[in-house]
């Protein structure tokens, strides 16, 4: 009997703790942890292919040094943020490193378009492949980030949860933004080649 009243209270405890969502909490908090991992995880995947890559393109075309350049510098500056995926800031730092990066790579393919033998070449078609593989990882494990981020924020914010999370210190946490949001928002403008009636052609001769 002693022993039952002695845990009694932690029973208790236990229960309110479960009833308030605190279990939820660490769940979707360790989730939300776990898919952040794995964004860096492709991140990094990618990261490992610019060597190789700067490298392959540059025994094909030494020429094209300014956008060797642009690549090798944006991998460094990538290497060097220590990001903190719960501080909104850090994040927002961090997704402009590696929209540099994604920028910076995407030039890279445009110029090695000018050069057929780089383009034939098997080793630069491997780690094109490579590359565009990691693209699509990336945006896979973004996806899945943004979603578990999502649940979590959702949860802790809603009640009963909101009055444990505050108790425990768990706030929302910070997610992908898309840089020009203002804009993607905008509809696209359609045209099919069609002259404006109020534009009149160019005359010959003018």
């Amino acid at each position: 009997m002693r022993l039952f009243t002695r845990f009694m209270p932690l029973l208790l405890l236990a229960s309110l703790l479960s009833g308030c969502g605190y279990n939820a909490i660490q769940q979707k908090d360790e989730a939300v942890k776990a898919s952040w991992s794995e964004v860096l995880n492709q991140y990094k995947r990618r990261a490992d292919v610019v060597p190789n890559l700067v490298a392959t393109v540059q025994g094909f075309a030494d020429q094209e040094r300014q956008v060797l350049t642009e690549v090798t510098a944006a991998r460094s500056r990538v290497g060097q943020i220590n990001v903190n995926a719960d501080d909104e800031a850090s994040l927002r730092q961090f997704q402009q490193a590696q929209g540099e990066l994604g920028s910076a790579l995407s030039r890279l393919l445009v110029v090695s378009e000018n050069y057929p033998t780089l383009k034939s070449d098997a080793g630069f078609r491997d780690l094109q492949a490579q590359l565009e593989g990691s693209e699509n990882r990336i945006a896979v494990a973004r996806g899945r980030y943004i979603q578990q981020v999502q649940d979590y924020n959702t949860y802790i914010r809603s009640f009963p949860q909101v009055i444990t999370a505050k108790v425990l210190g768990y706030a929302p946490k910070p997610n992908f933004s898309v840089d020009n949001e203002a804009e993607i928002s905008n509809a696209p403008q359609v045209r099919f080649g069609r002259p404006d009636a109020a534009t009149p052609p160019p005359q010959p001769g003018r």
